[in-house]
């Protein structure tokens, strides 16, 4: 669906994406990690059509994102981690923005507010910030496009909010669509996507499934200070010390998501060495 090739982007000659290459296809939920300022938000707005690639290409299937071609535009969706909302109520905001999307779902809105609890007569000015970010996410899941393109969604969501996220964002997908969700808040998206990919100045650290992740390497607790010095990640827990391994043994093991990141972050090399064999 969205193919990324030798992706440069840079701000005031700032190099931010250095030379990305990544596949996106329907019926997956991608987890795009990194620290701030690593380039999630810049990669977003390149594929969204906001920005500019410097070099390399983006297609969309027959689109290019930045000539931002009407059916383009119908297909695609994007939740930025800052936006501004008018202040005018829920359905007067609905009727004004939802002719622009064909496949637009009344009842997935009306659905998807009732999740997050969100009453239907308030002005979306009058609202928190959480209570907008979970209007705009609903909006979002029911304009019926392929693609949805999240930043940051969970910042600002209490805890019980971000798990009606999780609940409506697994709800929502199909076959038919695609979903990349960026965050630096890692434990947000546990039991939720099909991929990982993760960023570091501007270049891909890291990109695998979480089937291949199961396979190839072991998330578990040791007791045995012997154990430590093979692990590719450890650290202290309450009882014992966690640690990332590698799956020699065929050993299931549920990923640990926030471990995962934390060893791609120290020993990158190491860790995509293990799935190479």
């Amino acid at each position: 669906m969205i193919t990324i090739q030798d992706l440069h982007y840079s701000y005031r000659r700032k190099p931010v994406l250095d030379g990305l290459n990544l596949n996106l296809q329907p019926g997956y939920i991608y987890g795009l990690l990194g620290k701030n300022g690593a380039g999630k938000s810049t990669l977003l707005k390149n594929m969204a059509g906001l920005l500019f690639p410097r070099q390399g290409q983006i297609h969309f299937g027959k689109y290019i994102p930045g000539r931002r071609d009407p059916g383009f535009l119908q297909q695609i969706f994007l939740v930025p981690e800052e936006f501004h909302v008018p202040p005018i109520r829920i359905g007067e905001w609905v009727r004004y923005q939802s002719p622009f999307y064909p496949r637009w779902s009344t009842e997935m809105f009306n659905r998807t507010l009732k999740e997050f609890e969100i009453p239907e007569d308030m002005r979306l000015s009058e609202l928190s910030f959480g209570q907008q970010k979970k209007a705009y996410i609903s909006f979002a899941l029911s304009t019926g496009a392929s693609t949805l393109l999240m930043d940051e969604p969970t910042n600002g969501l209490d805890i019980t909010s971000k798990s009606q996220f999780r609940k409506v964002i697994a709800g929502s997908l199909d076959e038919q669509k695609c979903i990349m969700i960026s965050t630096h808040q890692v434990k947000d998206l546990e039991n939720l996507i099909d991929r990982i990919t993760i960023l570091d100045q501007g270049k891909i650290l890291f990109d695998e499934s979480l089937d291949s992740i199961s396979r190839k390497l072991h998330f578990g607790v040791t007791y045995d200070p012997q154990d430590i010095p093979g692990a590719l990640y450890s650290e202290p827990a309450l009882k014992g010390t966690t640690l990332v391994t590698a799956n020699t043994n065929g050993e299931d093991s549920r990923p640990d998501l926030e471990m995962l990141y934390k060893a791609v972050m120290q020993q990158p090399q190491r860790l995509n060495a293990v799935f190479k064999n």
